[in-house]
């Protein structure tokens, strides 16, 4: 690939939001393109190759394949969904000459394809519309085709985009069609929209190397990845190139070029524009920075990286039950963990805490930081983190926080509960419209807020329980404005461990009444941790080892069956919203465990 003078070349991203079929898209067209042997095992969703990726059902890191159609190769970038790595969208857009815009047949277009859609149309990218998931029952292709061309207007695009192609697929079945009256066979219209309506990569061949880097990996084994599209030149292996940096222009010599061959990596001895490829021997580099040539240097504007809007402080374990299932538990190994993180994800910060065993990590938001403690929790890391809280800033003397635009979808019953949820957290509803997912349905709401990012923080299973399941909420980051006042936090108490021991039956039968219990009889708990949420205010100690008292005496009825109501077991997302300043979690690769801080409970007599 590396070694071709005549570029036959389409380089695409695919804008989508959270699971609305992008990476199975990508499946079908890697399948059906003929990269796998036709022995090959190949599993679903290939481009989710994280373990929390499968799990959770979205893409967390953008990734890059290559594939060969009819003589033609397309470099394929699927990208994030999720507003917390929509860092990552913008920065893929100045790697492509055109967008796959792909929208689920029934939830139509959601506030993150506007934000991407926004930039794609200012970096004046070709798009292609599918309409995805046409096999759904509440799929209303037509309906959610005039939508997506009322967005595009409403994002300023011109005429020249409503005459894009439009195509209904089923990504899941590895079919598609121009018609909704014919019946879809592949994914072939895919292939041929691809080669007619997205452009060849712009390049100058006559012009010195420039290459602006858009993402960063790492490897163990050559170090820094610095991944990017090439605008001009050529480069080949041991190049002394010239790197422009924020803060200076520095030289450094190029030791490997890698490019994607379908899924996999491959190491070519040179490149030309007009190609992806990823450099390694440059550990300074960083997103932004330029590769050029040092005889006539030819820079480009930079790519700026989003500052981070939440941070959570990362310690290490102190409590009672400390190093019991972790293999890396001390503060150098914690330390040397997230500065791994940051030379691969520059949209998160690393700082010193207050002390040496405490570290500041700041993101875009709760979900990009729950997936870097569940990665190091999965490698054998324990520690403990606080509650996530908002980056202020002072603008003009003016003390700041960051502002999102939320969008929920719910049915229309539940208009009245989340309009008093969202302004109990300062939100200001700026929109709402009504509409109907099929013939029969009694209608569902799209409201739209404007809402500081504080009033974000535990909001999401409070929205999920008044909706009973039914709701959806989005949100992207607006910016910074004038703090908007006291928002309240978590309303009920806490219910404390006095001691250490076991949990019993008997205990946590006679403290249901006071609460929920986060814990089963025979759970091992200890003094200051968290077992349950109080049905009141105040936090309450409890005894929940105490155990029935033996007697010579029986009775007939004083040894029946106890039955206990179902503990509330927190996830890492949950835990997260539901503590306060002065709690934590206790992250271990086997527990999750909530605790006061600061909390040595003397025992009751």
């Amino acid at each position: 690939m590396a070694e071709k003078e005549n570029l036959n070349i389409r380089n695409v991203v695919i804008i989508a939001h959270v699971d609305h079929g992008k990476t199975t898209m990508v499946d079908a067209l890697l399948k059906q393109s003929g990269i796998f042997r036709l022995n090959e095992s190949v599993p679903e969703r290939v481009m989710d190759s994280l373990e929390l990726e499968k799990e959770k059902g979205i893409t967390i890191a953008a990734k890059n394949c290559c594939l060969e159609w009819e003589n033609l190769t397309i470099n394929i970038v699927d990208t994030p969904g999720h507003a917390d790595f929509g860092g990552e969208v913008e920065r893929t857009l100045s790697m492509v000459d055109g967008a796959l815009l792909l929208v689920d047949a029934a939830e139509g277009p959601l506030p993150q394809t506007r934000f991407v859609v926004k930039k794609a149309l200012e970096a004046k990218l070709p798009m292609v519309l599918i309409i995805n998931k046409i096999d759904r029952k509440d799929a209303q292709a037509k309906i959610v085709e005039q939508e997506v061309l009322s967005l595009l207007l409403d994002c300023g695009a011109d005429l020249s985009y409503l005459n894009s192609p439009v195509i209904y697929a089923d990504s899941k079945s590895g079919k598609a069609t121009l018609d909704m009256d014919k019946d879809p066979l592949d994914m072939r219209p895919v292939f041929e929209a691809i080669r007619n309506y997205i452009p060849e990569p712009k390049i100058e061949k006559d012009k010195p190397l420039s290459m602006i880097i858009a993402n960063l990996g790492y490897s163990d084994y050559v170090g820094r990845l610095a991944i990017g599209r090439m605008k001009s030149g050529k480069i080949e292996l041991n190049d002394l190139v010239l790197i422009a940096g924020k803060t200076g222009n520095y030289q450094a010599r190029v030791t490997h070029i890698y490019g994607y061959q379908g899924l996999k990596m491959i190491e070519f001895p040179r490149a030309q524009a007009g190609q992806i490829v990823v450099l390694a021997g440059i550990e300074a580099i960083t997103i932004g920075d330029t590769v050029t040539s040092i005889e006539d240097p030819l820079i480009q504007p930079r790519i700026e990286v989003e500052e981070p809007t939440v941070k959570m402080l990362f310690s290490i374990n102190t409590s009672a039950f400390a190093g019991r299932d972790g293999k890396y538990v001390t503060s150098n190994m914690i330390r040397n963990r997230l500065e791994r993180e940051g030379r691969q994800n520059v949209s998160i910060k690393i700082e010193d805490g207050s002390s040496p065993e405490e570290f500041v990590v700041s993101g875009r938001g709760e979900l990009q930081l729950a997936i870097i403690i569940e990665t190091m929790r999965r490698e054998g890391y324990e520690l403990q983190v606080g509650r996530p809280s908002v980056i202020e800033k002072k603008i003009n003397g003016i003390n700041c926080e960051p502002f999102e635009s939320l969008t929920v979808d719910i049915p229309k019953q539940y208009i009245g509960v989340i309009r008093e949820l969202m302004a109990s957290g300062k939100g200001i509803m700026t929109d709402m419209t009504g509409f109907n997912t099929d013939a029969g349905a009694a209608g569902r709401i799209k409201m739209d807020f404007h809402i500081p990012s504080r009033g974000l923080l535990g909001i999401r299973s409070t929205f999920l329980s008044l909706t009973h399941g039914n709701g959806i909420m989005y949100s992207i980051f607006k910016g910074y404005e004038p703090w908007a006042g006291d928002i309240p936090s978590r309303i009920n108490g806490a219910l404390v461990a006095d001691r250490d021991g076991r949990a019993t039956s008997y205990a946590i039968v006679n403290l249901e009444p006071r609460g929920r219990l986060f814990v089963v009889p025979g759970d091992e708990v200890y003094s200051g941790m968290i077992v349950g949420e109080h049905s009141r205010e105040n936090d309450l100690d409890v005894n929940i080892t105490k155990q029935k008292n033996l007697t010579n005496m029986r009775s007939s009825t004083s040894d029946q069956t106890i039955v206990l109501a179902s503990p509330l077991i927190h996830t890492l997302e949950s835990a997260m919203e539901w503590i306060k300043e002065n709690e934590v979690i206790e992250v271990t690769p086997k527990s999750l465990r909530l605790r006061r801080l600061y909390s040595k409970i003397l025992p009751k007599k």
